[in-house]
């Protein structure tokens, strides 16, 4: 039997989206308006998927100040915490500008590119990511899901009111579940239509209602692979601001290994060794195939089964 030298993993990768350092102080929030006022307050500037920065030599500064922000047509800002004491916020550019602010001298550049390419440092990216998915809640819930009327937004960001019926409404995250399910030397892989050609990944799905993370678990790997699930165990989260989501990590023992694959959710799905794993995390499979990047949790699972080999 031959035995295949496989590539060093290296240093174990930094998950993205995580680590944010600002201090929330929710307490603070209804100070909002007056913080974003003071010197040292600053401000991320996003639209949509994208993200505006500033270039410095040769490195980019995504904070604003919010005089500059409102000269960029800044929309009202979302107070995100403190850093060392000073206000920090999120507020919205139209994306339609894209190529005018690039015009003026600014960097945009969408989200996961820039956390990709590792543009930013980490914990812009976390914050960022906070940003992002409170916006995209206030872009979805600007009118009052009680009685049809315009909300107002409150609490820095952090509520919107409606003025007619009294509701209140706070920004939700969306809890996904993400597994990478084994058997024995085997992992489970899928692909959907958009990923990239040659791109496989850990199976995903929503939580439902009155479900736990583990049940979820099962069930996806049930409906869209046609694999029975035994134990399963958390390994990590992450937040997911595509758009305002939080990835829950597992690991998963399949107990069959029949694979029959759920056409309207999976492009395709098959096992994979733990050698051929190991050569998608690295890039060097013979065929070209690869997984997601360092950024994302599916990346980590697949390296804590190949490492657990």
């Amino acid at each position: 039997m031959t035995t295949i030298a496989l590539p060093d993993l290296g240093a174990w990768p930094a998950l993205g989206y995580i680590g944010n350092p600002l201090d929330r102080a929710a307490h603070r929030r209804g100070e909002a308006e007056a913080l974003f006022e003071q010197r040292d307050a600053r401000t991320y500037l996003l639209g949509g998927e994208l993200v505006a920065a500033r270039k410095i030599g040769e490195w980019l500064e995504p904070l604003f100040e919010p005089a500059h922000a409102r000269d960029l047509g800044a929309g009202s800002p979302l107070f995100l915490g403190f850093s060392d004491g000073a206000p920090r916020f999120a507020a919205r550019f139209d994306a339609g500008r894209r190529e005018e602010l690039e015009a003026g001298g600014l960097f945009v550049s969408d989200l996961r590119s820039i956390a990709t390419g590792g543009l930013l440092p980490p914990e812009h990216l976390a914050a960022i990511a906070c940003g992002k998915a409170l916006n995209a809640w206030h872009g979805r819930h600007r009118f009052c899901s009680n009685c049809g009327n315009e909300s107002n937004v409150i609490e820095g960001g952090w509520r919107r009111d409606c003025p007619s019926c009294g509701a209140q409404h706070f920004p939700r995250t969306d809890p996904v579940v993400i597994m990478l399910t084994a058997m024995g030397d085997r992992c489970l892989l899928g692909r959907q239509a958009h990923f990239a050609p040659g791109m496989w990944s850990a199976l995903a799905g929503f939580v439902e209602p009155g479900e736990t993370a583990e049940d979820a678990v099962r069930r996806e790997i049930l409906e869209e692979s046609g694999l029975l699930v035994g134990r399963v165990s958390y390994h990590a989260s992450q937040p997911w601001p595509f758009p305002m989501s939080l990835m829950i990590g597992c690991l998963a023992e399949a107990l069959t290994d029949e694979i029959v694959v759920d056409k309207s959710e999976l492009e395709d799905a098959r096992w994979f060794t733990r050698e051929e794993a190991t050569l998608m995390l690295t890039r060097t499979h013979p065929q070209g195939l690869f997984t997601p990047p360092p950024i994302a949790i599916a990346h980590h699972l697949i390296r804590a089964f190949v490492t657990a080999g």
